[in-house]
């Protein structure tokens, strides 16, 4: 036996239970990425002849699988939203981006800075690398598939997806941020990087990532549904590979122009969405994209196991596991909460949005990227200890309780729950 033969057969039990588990665990404490991060522990605890996962040494590998991850599932969320993006409409997504997502970032980066004795640079990295919600993690919090209805989702479900559409995007100023901080003052403070950086970084880039998604979305909305010829018009054929394609235009189109491909896919998603809203094709996309993001999870877990199975919290401290609790039960709760005041949501509805900001494969990307782009005063693996140990708490933590809690606040509503994503 090879190491390759080793590969085969776990990519196609792997394949399976992807397909299998969701099914299985929809409703009840488990998710299916619990159970691929532990698969990926126990796996590489027994002693077979496994390559060794180590994402601060193979950075570049861990940065690109993770950012195919984040893309796919941006484009999937904005292809499942049925309500037309509008300042009312959003309302809640746009407190929490404007409130909870900045309140997260400072307190975040306080603890860290204070807790941790970290340099101002390393601290802000963390906060922007736990600053991006990741529902993808904990599919029961998730709206369903497309309906013609715009009033088809309720507003837990909505508010959690919209928000980790966005603000997997908005993540990238504040990374960029903690980039020039460590360039410019090493580990201690300046200030002389914040005008280029709120110049360039934030609105040139945030400008040019929406800018170009709006349009990329406008042109694909037009060839699929709206093309005279049939053979433009995709929507006719109903292949739903397309949506790959939609995907990486958006994303490479974006990154080649200066801006936030992640911003711009998600922005493309919701523009071909708004060019046919009531079209079938856009069940048979969002399908598509979410086999292949449901496989693209599986696998990034997986790894994620074997690392923490071959030591990679080895150079977690104590101080840092208090950290990374204090972002997903104390921070990002009350952030969410404080986002959430004024709403006319009910307080079950409030604390179940607040409360499940969950940590996961964006921030792996974000530290992979920024690791990338300058060197830090605090050694790169104890850093990643300390992100992959919230990551991991994350998973256990939501995974357990959001089946049950959703399911009992939908009783609670007299709701039935939306059609299933098959997350």
């Amino acid at each position: 036996m090879t190491i390759a033969d080793a590969v085969f057969a776990f990519l196609g039990v792997g394949a399976l239970l992807a397909a299998v588990l969701p099914r299985v665990v929809a409703g009840r404490p488990l998710s299916m990425p619990l159970v691929f991060l532990a698969g990926g522990i126990v796996v590489y605890l027994l002693p077979l002849p496994l390559p060794a996962i180590d994402p601060v040494e193979n950075r570049l590998l861990a940065e690109h699988i993770t950012e195919i991850c984040v893309i796919v599932a941006l484009m999937g969320a904005g292809l499942a939203l049925n309500r037309p993006v509008g300042r009312r409409r959003w309302a809640t997504t746009w407190r929490l981006l404007g409130v909870t997502m900045p309140l997260t970032v400072v307190l975040t980066g306080l603890v860290a800075w204070w807790l941790l004795d970290w340099p101002p640079a390393v601290a802000l990295l963390l906060a922007a690398v736990l600053a991006p919600t990741d529902p993808v993690l904990a599919s029961e919090v998730r709206v369903g598939e497309p309906t013609e209805d715009e009033h088809d989702e309720d507003e837990v479900r909505f508010a959690l997806t919209s928000e980790a559409g966005l603000n997997d995007g908005l993540a990238f100023p504040l990374t960029y941020a903690a980039v020039a901080l460590a360039a410019a003052a090493g580990g201690g403070w300046s200030g002389g990087w914040v005008g280029a950086w709120a110049a360039q970084d934030v609105a040139f880039r945030c400008a040019v990532g929406v800018l170009s998604g709006w349009l990329i979305g406008r042109l694909l909305g037009w060839l699929f549904f709206q093309a005279r010829s049939p053979v433009l018009r995709l929507s006719e054929h109903r292949e739903g590979f397309v949506v790959l394609g939609a995907t990486f235009l958006s994303y490479g189109v974006t990154e080649l122009l200066g801006g936030y491909g992640f911003l711009a896919v998600f922005t493309a998603a919701c523009s071909i969405r708004a060019a046919e809203r009531a079209h079938g094709f856009h069940n048979v996309l969002h399908d598509f994209v979410e086999q292949i993001e449901r496989l693209f999870t599986a696998v990034v877990l997986f790894l994620l196991g074997a690392f923490i199975a071959l030591g990679g919290l080895a150079a977690l401290t104590w101080q840092g596991a208090v950290a990374g609790l204090a972002v997903l039960v104390v921070i990002r709760p009350l952030s969410g909460w404080a986002g959430l005041l004024g709403t006319s949501l009910g307080s079950k509805e409030r604390w179940v949005i607040a409360g499940y900001g969950i940590r996961g494969i964006g921030s792996l990307y974000y530290l992979a990227y920024a690791l990338g782009q300058q060197g830090f005063a605090v050694p790169a693996r104890e850093v990643w200890a300390v992100v992959t140990f919230t990551v991991l708490a994350s998973v256990v933590l939501h995974g357990v309780t959001a089946g049950p809690v959703v399911t009992r606040l939908d009783r609670l509503r007299g709701t039935a729950p939306p059609p299933a994503g098959g997350q």
